[in-house]
């Protein structure tokens, strides 16, 4: 996990030269921190929602890899990674059984 925020870290830091807040969370422009998760991860887009009309919430996962990465986006295209990890697991289809009437 550790390697995968450094690169992004990295990517975030070679695409876009804007500075990280105090707490340095990888931030940059939405397309190049999208291209790293494609390209370099192999992470694609598995769902989100609006927090409300100052943010968008992200969640890129690869189920080969077994990574994730939550991405926040603010309305001037900034993005920040917010946090990422190993073993995804993606929901699997649920299957409800009706039960008999008594």
């Amino acid at each position: 996990m550790k390697t995968i925020i450094q690169s992004l870290i990295a990517s975030a830091l070679l695409f876009t030269p804007i500075a990280a807040s105090a707490q340095e969370t990888p931030c940059g422009l939405r397309e190049d921190l999208v291209a790293a998760l494609l390209d370099q991860f192999g992470e694609n887009f598995s769902g989100g929602g609006l927090k409300d009309d100052k943010a968008v919430y992200e969640i890129w996962t690869s189920e080969e890899a077994g990574t994730w990465t939550l991405l926040l986006t603010r309305p001037n295209g900034i993005s920040c990674i917010l946090a990422s990890g190993t073993d995804w697991q993606p929901q699997l289809a649920r299957h409800i059984v009706k039960g008999v009437k008594s």
